[in-house]
């Protein structure tokens, strides 16, 4: 019989971009005991998986050490190891900042040099300067790639190295320096990048609340979360988090739980039924039987979907890690030759100057600058180049209903009156008592009066009945909005049926006992939804489906009037699922979404894009794209943007490969002397640059 799989969790503090996942997750592998392991670096942790004997924490801090990183167990103290990463990081980029600022006067001065502004302003300064600047700028790249070669790996700086240790061999100090002020400006931002999807997950744990009110032995007590356990009876009153998932045995309450399933209307919630910790008690009270607790909970799920999403979601590697694997291998082989068939060191060094990855480097995050920047000026924030390279792939669209491709806020639709009442004067007497109500549907009803400007009556003897409705008195007649009433009416009940198929809440209002209208609210569509799918399927992208934990009426009504799948009811465990068969199908998949509980899918799919005007902060932090306008035409001009990126890059990298295989060529064979290699290299640069600009331009 095969033994279960066991895991165990751990910290690691350090890692910075996605190779150091290789190198955490290759150190952790090579521990006796280890069957498998998965480093999140989001979430700064790895699980380690094993099937008997656990592995000893000792060899794994070692071998976690010795890769350059540290291992944290459970049993240290997380707020001393928090501060301190906190306090090691601001020191990094302080001196990545001042790196940086010092790197950009030299690349001006050099620019400058090059037109003719200055005099050879850098020869003025002393080798020994120029040497120090570079090994003080360069140490945490050369460590890496020192590290990386003694493994045997090429990484994305080893190239560019290469590069650096040729200008110095011909004394081109300030070539040297510009080439690891590249390498360090593309740190800093995979370092930003990676920051923000770290703060996504500890936005997410900071949700739940950490206290719980139980009742024990008749009374009321306030304990950690930790102190909660299966069985315990908690209380939660209006206003406040749930802070476990549990069964209602006593009261009503209206429930706000769009962290979990994402529907825009609360729930009404009473005995027998389930509740979600992070879900907020809009009116009532409740007396939940605790069912999951912490990590156990539907919404702790969440968290870990995040985690593991990252995780699952494959590595993209920018084009140029690709291509240094093939083309420094031939640089070398190149350099070797001409040393050993010319005996000419000039002539050798002049080659891998002239091979230098500058231009190779440029010529992706040339473009994606110019494009996110762009694109910022049009309302679409993209956290990194590596997304804009993958959505040019996409396939596959999954879409969220409420806050997606509706508002998420309910407007009342329909007022239908019985014969007592008119239509208005329904919707005044909904308006009078509905004005102290805290319910949505509440908002929705007085919203509609303010715009059609009805002056409410004087009410008495107001009453909230949570998860049944309100009632006050308007001089002599009780007016009762409920939402749910015994239909006797054919006319009413044919008219609440067909409301419902159309995919809106309905609710009734009484007079003195007596049934007298209907009222429907509906969450409407955003604008310019129909012509952005239209042109999202034009471009390619045929499959498109609406995913959604909203009840099946309201989903399937919305879906067919905008000619695409749906798949209703889902939790966020059941979203990600379905992104995930269709990835396994080979499909490029991209997701919009925009409420906590979108968080998961968004992090899985291979571009996550949120609604960042009116979206929660943790699916913008989770998403890869936001939208910062509440302007759908946004999502189109993205796969757009993304597409024409890609074709700037391709024609900057062939432009590159002919013009270094010609610098090869002519350097191999002693026509281009070291100093007129080093030199040569700004063209390629500024013929990136230009080509780049079409995007700033478009």
């Amino acid at each position: 019989m095969n033994s279960p799989i066991k895991t165990l969790e751990i910290q690691i503090r350090g890692m910075d971009c996605s190779e150091c996942v290789a190198h955490v997750d290759h150190a952790i592998r090579s521990v006796p005991d280890v069957s498998g392991v998965q480093v999140f670096l989001g979430a700064e942790k790895a699980r380690i998986e094993y099937l008997s004997k656990t592995p000893d924490p000792d060899l794994i801090r070692q071998a976690v050490k010795d890769a350059g990183y540290e291992a944290i167990f459970g049993g240290q103290s997380q707020l001393t190891e928090d501060t301190r990463a906190t306090e090691k990081t601001l020191s990094k980029r302080l001196m990545m900042v001042l790196g940086i600022v010092f790197g950009l006067v030299l690349f001006i001065a050099l620019v400058g040099e090059w037109l003719g502004l200055f005099s050879r302003l850098t020869d003025r300064i002393p080798w020994i300067a120029w040497l120090v600047l570079i090994l003080i700028g360069g140490f945490p790249i050369f460590k890496n790639v020192i590290r990386s070669a003694l493994k045997g790996q090429i990484i994305s700086h080893s190239l560019m190295t290469f590069g650096v240790i040729a200008a110095i061999a011909v004394r081109e100090w300030p070539t040297a320096a510009v080439v690891v002020l590249f390498m360090r400006v593309g740190d800093f931002v995979e370092g930003l990048t990676t920051g923000s999807a770290r703060k996504a997950v500890k936005n997410l744990t900071n949700m739940v609340p950490q206290l719980a009110r139980v009742e024990r032995d008749g009374k009321e007590i306030d304990l950690p979360i930790q102190q909660v356990i299966i069985g315990d009876v908690v209380v939660i009153r209006s206003g406040e988090l749930i802070s476990v998932d549990g069964i209602v045995i006593e009261g009503a309450a209206a429930v706000d739980q769009s962290a979990i399933s994402g529907e825009g209307m609360p729930i009404d919630a009473a005995v027998d039924n389930k509740v979600f910790a992070a879900s907020i008690v809009k009116t009532g009270m409740l007396k939940i039987k605790t069912i999951a607790i912490g990590e156990d909970t539907t919404f702790g799920k969440v968290i870990k979907l995040v985690e593991e999403a990252e995780g699952n979601r494959a590595i993209v590697q920018r084009m140029a890690d690709k291509f240094a694997g093939y083309y420094l291998p031939v640089v070398a082989v190149v350099a070797l030759l001409t040393l050993l068939f010319r005996r000419d060191p000039l002539a050798a060094a002049a080659t891998l100057v002239v091979a230098c990855s500058c231009s190779f480097t440029l010529a992706t995050p040339v473009a994606m600058l110019a494009s996110t920047g762009s694109a910022a000026k049009q309302g679409l924030l993209i956290k990194g180049g590596k997304y804009l390279e993958i959505l040019a792939k996409v396939d596959t669209l999954f879409v969220d209903k409420t806050g997606t491709l509706t508002t998420g806020n309910p407007q009342i639709s329909d007022i239908i009156s019985l014969g007592e009442f008119s239509e208005l004067e329904l919707l005044k007497l909904a308006f009078s008592v509905e004005q102290y109500s805290e319910h949505p549907l509440g908002e929705a009803v007085r919203q509609k009066a303010k715009q059609l400007g009805i002056i409410s009556y004087e009410i008495t003897d107001f009453i909230n009945m949570p998860g049944i409705g309100v009632r006050g008195q308007v001089g002599e007649i009780e007016v009762q909005l409920l939402s749910k009433y015994d239909l006797q009416n054919d006319f009413a009940l044919s008219t609440a049926d067909e409301l419902s198929t159309q995919g809106k809440t309905t609710f009734f209002i009484v007079t003195n006992e007596k049934l007298s209208g209907l009222m429907a609210a509906a969450d409407s569509p955003r604008k310019d939804i129909k012509v952005s799918l239209d042109q999202l399927k034009i471009m390619g992208i045929n499959h498109i489906m609406l995913l959604s934990g909203d009840k099946t009426a309201p989903v399937k009504y919305l879906a067919e009037e905008l000619g695409i799948e749906y798949r209703a009811g889902l939790l966020p465990e059941e979203k990600i699922a379905v992104i995930r068969a269709a990835q396994s199908e080979g499909k490029r998949v991209a997701m919009v979404g925009d409420g906590i509980n979108d968080a998961p899918a968004l992090a899985q799919a291979d571009v996550g894009i949120a609604m960042g005007a009116t979206g929660s902060d943790i699916a913008i932090e989770a998403a890869h794209i936001a939208l910062l306008r509440e302007d759908w035409t946004l999502v189109p001009k993205a796969f757009e943007i993304s597409r024409r990126t890609m074709r700037v890059i391709k024609s900057n990298i062939l432009f590159t490969a002919v013009y270094n295989l010609a610098g090869l060529s002519l350097a191999a064979f002693g026509f281009l002397p070291p100093v007129f290699a080093a030199a040569m290299q700004s063209i390629p640069d500024l013929g990136i640059l230009a080509n780049s600009a079409r995007l700033i331009r478009k």
